[in-house]
Parts: structure tokens; sequence; C-alpha cells
């Protein structure tokens, strides 16, 4: 019979390539167009990616404290249940398991088909099919094993960085088009300021998220208190260093009003500098980077409804518990997550599937930051490995930048953020009715 207990297997080096495996994706190569188009200026454009990466590391600094402190799987959800109770750990759970992983997954499995299709030049019917194939192999690399998963994040880890590197090499040593402002931090266009960069600033944090979500495999992890915090800085901190430089480059090889809006704008700089051989190279880097972000996408969203499964918090959880006996993996929970992903491949779009939960992440996010200042004055006498460094001026920074985040996004676009509460709230009475159920 299969045990429930998920086997210590995750080392320091697997935890890193899901930081930086799941982060390194779709992000790096498809938002600088909208950043640019919301700056329409170089030095904000980098300014934005810089301070984005600022505030990932703070967020990263302040949460590896309660991962390290709370080291279980469900990682989140598992935080703000010991600081806020059993609701609002269940509402995180249900958007992550509902939305949020489901829907990343779908919209990096059509950003893969897409890529795959302007590979070969295939025709555009064959995308849907392509996208939930693309989801059907990584889910199935997944169940082969916890090990396997790690594995194959670590190699594509490694693959995905070369045509980057290639790409920042040679744009570092040619000489630029075009000249870069690194310190003129004015605005274009007709966009005020604080609007413009704000929005700026939500793109690039889409390009960072996935870090959170390494602590959902602390459970798993050989030595959670030690490695956890080690993975998290360097993983955002060499993950900052990569988008600055490589947007460096975009902004040196071609003018700003060609990268705005432009979502082949890294394969245009690679024709610049490599010819139309460098186009395909960097179309097959995207794809390999997109594979392996969809593999940590896969790989920690899993392990949320399994979490909230064991306490049957969830609905359908005698069945999302199930571990298979031969690899250990909660199989129930990865084909109920690939079904809603599939689902979600037939309804929406890139940006349909991707930015309504992002200000949702984010509230949660604040929650988190706030919970270490809580869990520091309510339980003084618990067990901290690691410790946020310059406390409380790094969870402050986190608070301050996340609370900019929530503001400008409901002013902005309060559609987006009264959609996203608006499927959250969705789960209250299904917490209610599991509650009373149980």
């Amino acid at each position: 019979m299969a045990t429930n207990s998920l086997k210590k297997e995750i080392s320091f080096s697997g935890a890193l390539s899901t930081v930086m495996g799941t982060v390194i994706g779709a992000g790096v190569f498809f938002k600088a167009a909208a950043v640019v188009s919301h700056t329409q200026s170089a030095g904000l454009t980098l300014f934005a990616w810089l301070f984005a990466g600022f505030l990932t590391i703070c967020g990263g600094l302040t949460v590896a404290e309660l991962a390290t402190a709370i080291p279980k799987t469900g990682g989140p959800i598992r935080y703000i249940e010991v600081t806020y109770g059993k609701l609002p750990s269940f509402l995180l759970g249900w958007a992550q398991s509902i939305i949020y992983f489901p829907a990343n997954i779908a919209a990096l499995s059509i950003i893969f088909a897409t890529q795959f299709i302007h590979l070969f030049q295939l025709n555009n019917q064959f995308l849907v099919p392509l996208a939930m194939i693309t989801a059907v192999s990584v889910t199935g690399i997944n169940l082969l094993g916890t090990k396997i998963a790690a594995n194959v994040q670590s190699f594509t880890l490694l693959i995905k960085l070369l045509p980057i590197l290639v790409i920042v090499v040679a744009g570092l040593i040619q000489p630029g088009q075009v000249e870069v402002g690194v310190t003129d931090l004015s605005i274009g266009g007709d966009n005020s300021w604080a609007s413009g960069f704000s929005a700026a600033l939500l793109a690039t944090l889409f390009a960072y998220d996935g870090w959170l979500n390494v602590g959902n495999i602390a459970g798993e992890m050989k030595q959670p208190e030690k490695d956890l915090p080690k993975a998290i800085i360097l993983g955002l901190g060499s993950v900052a260093i990569v988008y600055w430089v490589i947007n460096f480059v975009y902004l040196k090889t071609l003018p700003a009003d060609q990268i705005a809006g432009n979502l082949n704008a890294s394969s245009d700089v690679a024709n610049q500098l490599f010819g139309n051989l460098g186009g395909r190279i960097v179309t097959l880097g995207i794809l390999i980077s997109v594979y392996g972000a969809l593999n940590g996408y896969t790989m920690t969203g899993i392990r949320v409804p399994f979490a909230l499964a064991l306490k049957d918090e969830f609905p359908f959880s005698k069945h999302l518990k199930k571990i298979s006996q031969k690899t250990n993996i909660p199989y129930i929970a990865a084909i109920a997550q690939l079904v809603i992903a599939c689902i979600m491949m037939t309804l929406g779009t890139f940006d349909l599937l991707t930015d309504m939960l992002i200000f949702v992440m984010w509230s949660f996010s604040m929650l988190l930051f706030a919970a270490v200042f809580i869990l520091r004055k309510r339980a003084p006498e618990m067990h901290r490995p690691y410790k946020v460094p310059l406390y409380p001026v790094v969870p402050l920074i986190a608070m301050l930048g996340g609370g900019f985040i929530l503001i400008m996004t409901l002013i902005t676009t309060p559609g987006l953020a009264l959609t996203g509460i608006g499927v959250t709230a969705i789960g209250i009475p299904v917490y209610y009715y599991m509650k009373k159920k149980k």
C-alpha cells in the first residue's frame, strides 16, 4: 500500500535549478515588448527590470525565513495557515490549484506550440493540439518521479542559458546601433511616469514570477534549512543580472520603437547580431526555455492540491492525496492539473491566462511578507535556521513595493484586479462546504 509521505530527494542544485528554471522562461523573451511599450524609454526600461529584480530578491529573502521555519510541502499555503488560519490558506491553495498553475501551464504550452510552429513553418491549426501534447509530455516526465523531473529541470536550465549567453556576449562586444541612456529615467509617450512605470514593473514582475514556488518542495528537500535560502538568493540574483543585461543588449541593438509591442524582438536582435541563422537559434532557445519553465510549474503545482488533500481540505481529497507506489508522486493531482490546463488552452490566450491572477498572487505575497513580522512577535521561540538579513528593512521594502503594485493595478486596470478577486472568492463557499462535510 502506498504511503503519503514524500521522499526527501531534492538537493541544493535541484532547488536552485527549480528557482531559476521556473523564473527564466517566456518572460525574458516576450515581456521586453510590453515593458518598452509602457516606458518608451531605454533608461526607464532597464530601471524597471532592475527594480523588479530588487523587489523580488527582497521578497525571496523575506519568504525564505518562513520556508525554512515551516519546511512543509505546500509551501506558501502552509505559511499562510500558520499565520492567519485555514480560510486564507485554503484560498491561496484554491487560487493556485484551480487557476494559477494550470493557467501558467496552459499559457507556456501555447507559447511553446507557437514557437514550434514558427520554427518549422507549420499550419496554425496545429496550435492547440501541439500545446496539449507539450503539457502531456511534461506531466508524463513528472509522473516518472521527482528525481527525473529535477534532472530535466537542471538540464533545461543549462541549455536555455546558452542562447541568452551568446546574445549577451555578442551584443556587448559588437558596436551598438543605439546609444542607451542608462541614467535617463524619463518616460516617453503620453503615459504619466507613475502609471507607465507601474505597468512596466507589473510586466517585469511577471517575468520574475515563479520564485515563490520553490517553497512548495521544501518538504522534499534533503536540507531545506540550509539549501532553500541559498537557492532563492543565488537563483534570483542571477536571474536579475541575466534580465538586465539581455535587455540592455536588446536596447543597444534595436531602437525602442522597434522593440515596443514586438514579440519577435529577441529574434530580430539575433538576426542583427548573427544573421538569419541567429533567429532560428534564438527560437530553439525559447523552446527549451519555455519547456524548462513548464516543467518547473508542473513539478511545483502538483504539490499544492496534494498538500490540501492530505488534510481533507480540498474537493475530491480522497483521490488527490493518492501517491504512486512506484514513483512516490501524487499522480491524481498531476492528472487533474493537466486536465484543467488543457481546458484552458481551448478558452484563452497567453495574456488572458497569465494576467488574471497576478494581482491576487501579489496580494497573498503581501500577506507572506507581513507574516514574518507577525510570527516574530507571536512565536519568538520558533526554530528559525535562517532569518531575514537587515530585518525589518528588507521585509518593509518588499511590502512597500508590493503595495505600490496593488494600488496602481487597482487604479489602472480595476477590471483585471476585481476579476482576480472574484475568482478567488469563489473558494470561500467551497471552503465552508468542505468544512461542513468534514
